[in-house]
């Protein structure tokens, strides 16, 4: 009875003990993971969540940064505003009087839910470990601190956290009478929680720790200089840690733009279940890495396709107000794009985020539908609804073609049918509207940013011809038969002039635009200004041979001019209109304007040092010029897949492997290779769409349950799999092994009522299931398992 008794009150003493809070650091070995380097400790990282995301420094601090609203694009967001700047956090022994500033990690490592921050107090022999992670869905985040006393006495110690409130609102706020004003802070002693609010707004912030406290106040321990209308809070815990042991305390941020009540009960929903939101975080990302899970030998390019899929996901930016959607990059481009849309929903159909393509579809629709009545689609949003530029040609052209693209993959003709009045209006603002001169060739900007170039421009024109293809794909869909004919016959017209009026032999180059020599003139001067300026002989003598060339050209005939060697010159070949000699031509020339890291943004920029005198002064201001890019470099890895050139396509996407987590670990930035958003989500365009649709040669029909297999592999490529890619209601599997005189596709599918069509070309002997079968191409199979050998 008396062991019973003991027991008993053990059990109740157990009981009746504050439990530690549980850590999200003990979960974070089993996750993926990558370590940052030294020599960027001092630039940007970011943890999101598809509500709130924070941007600081990887050496834990939270300097301004940021140009969109100079300086003001990092620290924590709550869409449409900010909530904090930041936060800091000291250290003081209060036997010593020392005092650590923990703003100077010894290094930092990033995991696709989060990211941890190392510090040492080598003078106390006080480690710290700072974690973050933002919960999907909530206005609110969690910080966690990890102390351990490596020393052999006990510490007691000062925690001082200190929130850099700001709130303010988004980029072009005051076009929705979004009015920053003075904030102000307060504190709640019986929750222990600092409260913030804007002054003149029910903009609302909170934060406070697992742990009790009554010491708050106004004053900072560790000085950061910030701008904006901002107050500082400061919560202080006394902690007294054993040596050898561990204290853990967690700190929680919640925001509403709404009222505090909302704020409040953020916080208390984060308090009690942030091991739960933790635990969901991490379960969503493993089916993110399982979802067309790519196993290939080259196991550093199959970890950059992983990771970015983990970057689209901290890209989901929902505002309740206006939907959810994949917004472009952080830290500046936080808000949504059209053009950028467009090629990132490429990549997150392939790799079966379907619903986000889904949501980001409806999104762009219903704002442009607003702005515009005439099927013009936007350029540009914030998360307030202002839209700042209502759109570039391009954008409705590629607009087009995502519906199609989204149709394939995903067989939702309901939206089809419901965009569809979208898309004749689209076509009819293309072709009519911006066609002035009635050439068949919509006039205005395209992709290029460069003064001047507004008049007829390769990337628009080959869109334009992609979006009538695709556009009479889509009338056939929805019934519109004598539509979809002479959409068709518009898209075949288009192909067959651009090939003939658009190809410049000499430069073995589509143009980059196309004009009279009088609207040439002035191009050609400012491009010579720009070369010059830059310090580029070599292209200072190629333009003035251009220069010396257009009086010999008939005045007022148009010509295909290649003045700037832009990247769009390339989009020929990404929409596979291209006649396939010009193409092959067009790929080589494009090799002259690339450094390692990718293709040029502007040919004429190129340099041949190492580092150039461009890459260094953009440093210190913001700009594109000089610039090597992502998406120029995906967008040849495109176009060489499209013309069967694996190697060279895998030679692009290992160039833009270059980038990857050159700065940031995790992730690649938006110029290469190290300029620009920290984390951009086109990136996953150029890397998804050639390994999925070429390489293995996934080719979705699901609109009539079909399913093309049509791999093409880059040398060395020869056991691979794709698991769990989706199409519409469907999933397949395949595996590839390469022998001596064969190939096998072994495909695995979940619907029994889904055709496969394999592509056979060149076979000499197939089997299917190790019975040999007639020798049609393509072959078409039903059934779940299917083992294909095909015999050369």
């Amino acid at each position: 009875m008396k062991l019973n008794f003991v027991f008993l009150a053990f059990l109740l003493l157990m009981a009746c003990s504050t439990p530690k809070p549980p850590s999200g650091i003990d979960v974070l070995h089993s996750l993926p993971s990558i370590s940052g380097k030294p020599q960027y400790l001092q630039s940007p990282f970011v943890t999101a969540g598809d509500r709130v995301y924070m941007v600081g420094h990887q050496d834990g601090s939270f300097p301004d940064l940021g140009w969109h609203v100079t300086g003001e694009m990092g620290g924590i967001w709550n869409h449409p505003i900010k909530l904090m700047d930041g936060f800091s956090a000291a250290l003081t022994a209060k036997k010593s009087g020392n005092m650590y500033c923990l703003d100077k990690a010894a290094n930092f490592i990033n995991y696709p839910v989060g990211n941890k921050h190392h510090f040492r107090w080598e003078e106390e022999k006080i480690e710290v470990q700072r974690f973050q992670f933002v919960p999907d869905g909530r206005e609110g985040m969690i910080v966690e601190y990890a102390i351990s006393n490596n020393s052999n006495v006990t510490k007691q110690l000062d925690f001082s956290f200190t929130g850099l409130v700001d709130l303010r609102p988004t980029w072009l706020g005051e076009r929705t009478n979004m009015v920053d004003a003075a904030d102000e802070i307060s504190f709640d002693e019986k929750l222990a929680v600092a409260i913030a609010k804007d002054k003149n707004n029910p903009w609302y912030v909170l934060f406070g720790a697992s742990l009790n406290t009554s010491a708050f106040t106004t004053d900072t321990f560790c000085k950061t200089e910030r701008k904006g209308l901002g107050i500082d809070g400061t919560l202080t815990y006394e902690l007294t840690i054993q040596p050898g042991a561990m204290e853990v305390i967690q700190f929680f941020i919640a925001g509403s733009y709404q009222s505090e009540a909302a704020a409040r009960e953020t916080f208390s929903f984060l308090k009690s279940r942030h091991p739960i939101e933790l635990d969901k975080k991490i379960a969503h990302y493993n089916q993110v890495k399982e979802t067309a899970n790519l196993i290939i030998p080259d196991k550093d390019l199959a970890r950059m396709y992983e990771w970015l899929k983990y970057n689209s996901e901290w890209l989901v930016r929902t505002v309740p107000e206006q939907g959810s959607a994949i917004s472009a990059g952080l830290p500046d481009y936080p808000w949504w794009f059209g053009a950028d849309m467009t090629y990132t929903v490429q990549g997150l159909l392939a790799t079966g985020n379907h619903n986000l393509v889904k949501q980001s579809i409806e999104l762009l629709s219903k704002i442009s539908q607003q702005t515009n009545s005439d099927g013009r689609i936007i350029h540009e949003v914030s998360t307030n609804g202002a839209v700042y530029n209502p759109g570039n040609v391009n954008e409705t052209a590629q607009y087009i073609t995502m519906l199609k693209v989204y149709a394939d993959w995903t067989g939702d003709k309901e939206l089809i049918e419901k965009l569809f009045p979208a898309v004749m209006q689209g076509i009819a603002w293309l072709t009519e509207t911006m066609d002035e001169d009635g050439n068949g060739y919509p006039n205005g900007s395209g992709m290029m940013e460069i003064h001047g170039l507004d008049t007829e421009m390769i990337d628009v024109v080959a869109y334009t011809q992609q979006a009538l293809a695709h556009a009479a794909c889509m009338a056939r869909w929805v019934g519109e038969a004598q539509l979809a004919a002479r959409y068709q016959q518009q898209a075949d017209v288009l192909k067959e002039k651009i090939n003939s009026e658009w190809w410049n032999e000499q430069e073995q180059s589509f143009g980059d635009f196309r004009s009279t020599v009088a609207e040439a003139k002035p191009i050609v001067a400012a491009a010579l200004v720009r070369a010059d300026t830059l310090g580029k002989p070599w292209a200072v003598k190629e333009l003035k041979e251009t220069a010396r060339k257009l009086n010999s050209y008939a005045a007022g005939k148009q010509f295909p001019f290649v003045v700037y060697h832009n990247w769009v010159v390339n989009t020929p070949m990404e929409t596979g209109v291209a006649d396939t000699m010009k193409a092959m031509a067009a790929l080589r020339t494009a090799t002259k304007y690339e450094n390692p890291f990718g293709s040029y943004v502007t040919g004429i920029d190129r340099s041949d040092e190492p580092d150039s005198v461009v890459l260094k002064s953009r440093k210190k201001t913001f700009s594109y010029t000089g610039a090597v890019m992502t998406l120029p470099t995906g967008v040849l890895a495109v176009a060489a897949a499209n013309y069967g050139k694996p190697n060279e396509a895998l030679g692009y996407i290992k160039k833009l492997e270059q980038s990857f987590s050159y700065a940031l670990p995790g992730s690649m930035y938006e110029v290469s290779p190290d300029f620009g958003m920290v984390v951009q989500a086109w990136n996953i365009y150029g890397v998804a769409v050639p390994i999925i649709k070429s390489f293995f040669g996934i080719k979705p029909n699901a609109m009539e349950k079909q399913i093309i297999i049509a791999p093409k592999l880059p040398d060395g490529w020869n056991d691979v799999a794709m698991e769990k890619v989706k199409v519409g209601d469907n999933q397949i599997d395949l595996k590839i092994i390469r022998g001596a005189d064969y190939i096998e596709y072994r495909i695995q599918q979940s619907k029994t009522d889904w055709k496969l069509m394999v592509d056979v070309a060149g076979a000499r002997k197939i089997s299917v299931n190790q019975k040999e079968v007639e020798l049609i191409n393509p072959l078409t199979l039903n059934g779940i398992d299917q083992v294909v050998r095909i015999y050369y």
